[in-house]
């Protein structure tokens, strides 16, 4: 089955034979996601065409694309911008991750192999390099792709879009708030989830996971009060 965008990793955006506005759409969608672009900056169409490099047609096909799943917003005179988080929006999300990223678990371990588990592990052994090395695009990246990879083993499409909607909301967010704290003081529930995955424990794996999600989004929300004052 040909992957969806939302599979093809940032190694793969520049790969011969992919269609120019799926690789604008991947690397806009990037620039939202890891919080190259910030919340509530202002940016025209036509500074991300040179940024992108590419042409008017497929970054305005991207735009729209992001707009409709809430990750940009149009605003007057061809600007975009990514919207602002309130601590009322990251509540609505730890709902929905509350549920969703458990639920994702319990189906990714029914499909998971040894090779598959230790695949999530490798990358967060890489998260933990960039955790001591204050790297905080590859702490997003891989912390994103340790996620991602539980969805994609939950062979759950619908459900796996949805929770993978919700990092578009509160990835760009994210990226201010581990700008503020650093990589050093973030929570890391991952090798408990790891441990409980080796072991076929379903139960705690799926509350590793909720802790996991638990723990960031609430400091996410704290931090979006405090600023709210």
């Amino acid at each position: 089955m040909k992957p969806t965008a939302q599979e093809f990793s940032t190694a793969e955006i520049s790969k011969p034979g992919m269609p120019a506005h799926a690789q604008v759409y991947l690397q806009l969608r990037e620039m939202v996601l890891y919080g190259d672009l910030k919340p509530g900056q202002a940016v025209t169409i036509q500074g991300l065409t040179t940024r992108l490099d590419a042409g008017m047609t497929p970054v305005r096909e991207a735009i729209r694309r992001l707009t409709s799943q809430g990750a940009l917003e149009l605003q007057g005179n061809r600007r975009v911008c990514v919207p602002l988080m309130s601590a009322a929006d990251i509540s609505e999300i730890i709902v929905a991750r509350e549920w969703l990223d458990p639920y994702l678990m319990r189906r990714a371990l029914t499909n998971a192999t040894p090779d598959d588990v230790e695949g999530m592990a490798e990358l967060d052994t890489r998260l933990d390099a960039a955790i001591v090395d204050g790297d905080l695009r590859g702490y997003l990246e891989l912390n994103h792709q340790f996620h991602l990879a539980l969805y994609n083993l939950a062979a759950s499409p619908i459900l796996s879009d949805l929770a993978e909607g919700l990092w578009l909301r509160f990835g760009p967010s994210m990226r201010v708030l581990c700008g503020r704290l650093g990589t050093q003081n973030l929570p890391d529930n991952h090798k408990t989830a790891l441990d409980a995955m080796r072991a076929g424990d379903a139960d705690a794996a799926a509350e590793a996971i909720c802790q996991d999600v638990r723990q960031g989004m609430h400091l996410l929300r704290d931090s979006l009060q405090e600023a709210a004052g």
